[in-house]
């Protein structure tokens, strides 16, 4: 709790997972990549419980075993086109009222619960009724273009950042998958996170932003993020 307020984590872990078979559970360094996530959950100050929301039953058994709730996801929304709003739908339809749900994805092992907690602070500091984290982007995407079919180059980039310096650039960001807050009455209006006002970015450095999708990720955890986790 946080100013009279309510918080209730949810961490949706579906068992499958084609880039990475099994993600959420894999060893990561002596414990299950979803273990990050709760003790990061359960370590924040605000956060007044923790739920693990998925339909593998292995999965739950480890969630137990750190520390969290759990509830049982039914197969159909757990499938590749079931959404993250269903998954939340479903865990806020079994469990007590709170007045503001935080998603926590599983593949975020190096957010911890500094970020949880600044997170919150936040959104109580700026009244808002939703807060997403973001980092900043590696490269610019004042770089980036599309490409014809014969890869042609001649309009690749606009006149106004030709000849100019990375560093002179607008800086932009991107979602990096690690915090997710908003108002309950709120995300069932609107049914998602991004809600059309009042909405406010938390920004995080981009070392502990990486968010595991494919091995490639996950062994570069393994290697750089070792004394982060």
């Amino acid at each position: 709790m946080y100013k009279d307020k309510t918080f209730l984590a949810i961490i949706p872990a579906r068992g499958g997972s084609k880039r990475l078979p099994r993600k959420n559970i894999l060893d990561l360094n002596g414990k299950p990549l979803i273990a990050y996530t709760i003790e990061s959950a359960l370590k924040s100050k605000y956060i007044d419980d923790v739920v693990v929301s998925s339909d593998d039953d292995e999965i739950l058994t480890i969630s137990k075993k750190y520390g969290a709730d759990t509830i049982k996801r039914p197969a159909e929304l757990a499938t590749d086109t079931a959404t993250s709003f269903d998954t939340i739908k479903h865990t806020i339809e079994h469990v007590k009222k709170y007045d503001f749900i935080v998603l926590l994805q599983p593949t975020s092992p190096l957010r911890k619960s500094h970020h949880v907690d600044e997170s919150i602070e936040l959104l109580m500091d700026k009244k808002a009724d939703a807060v997403v984290s973001v980092c900043e982007m590696d490269h610019s995407p004042l770089w980036s273009n599309t490409l014809p079919e014969d890869g042609s180059m001649s309009s690749f980039l606009r006149d106004e950042v030709k000849n100019k310096r990375s560093q002179d650039l607008e800086k932009y960001y991107r979602l990096n998958g690690a915090v997710y807050i908003c108002d309950s009455d709120k995300l069932l209006e609107e049914e998602s996170f991004f809600l059309k006002e009042n909405i406010f970015a938390y920004v995080m450095d981009r070392e502990s932003s990486v968010d595991i999708d494919e091995e490639i990720d996950f062994k570069m955890v393994e290697i750089f993020g070792v004394n982060k986790l």
